[in-house]
């Protein structure tokens, strides 16, 4: 059965680079274009999991995830964040409120692959 994973990023570009990474290794990929879409699309369907960015606009990524925890569908769901930021402050609030882990963009596609493979099998 092929895991689904919701990439959260206001950057179409960003989105087209996950996508196109994950659906090449097997994957399927839903897109959302910020949190808000997210967590409407995550309220309604199970993913396998979620890769989302920090900043963008109508809920950022920190919001996203500390709302998203809150539904039943988020039960067991990695949530890995994929961002410009890096500070230690941001990344330590981030796994308090249930985030997985972190990478840094730019990604390299070879590391996105693990990780999720390293999270949903």
């Amino acid at each position: 059965m092929t895991k689904t994973i919701l990439a959260v990023d206001d950057s179409a570009s960003v989105r087209q680079m996950v996508k196109m990474t994950l659906t090449g290794a097997g994957y399927a990929v839903v897109e959302a274009d910020d949190g808000q879409s997210a967590l409407e699309k995550a309220g309604a369907t199970r993913f396998d999991a979620i890769i989302t960015d920090q900043n963008m606009p109508r809920l950022d990524g920190l919001s996203f995830i500390k709302k998203f925890r809150q539904l039943p569908t988020a039960m067991g769901v990695p949530v890995v964040f994929l961002s410009t930021e890096s500070r230690d402050d941001l990344k330590a609030e981030a796994k308090a409120a249930g985030a997985t882990g972190w990478m840094t963009k730019p990604f390299d596609q070879a590391q996105l692959i693990s990780v999720v493979k390293k999270i949903v099998g």
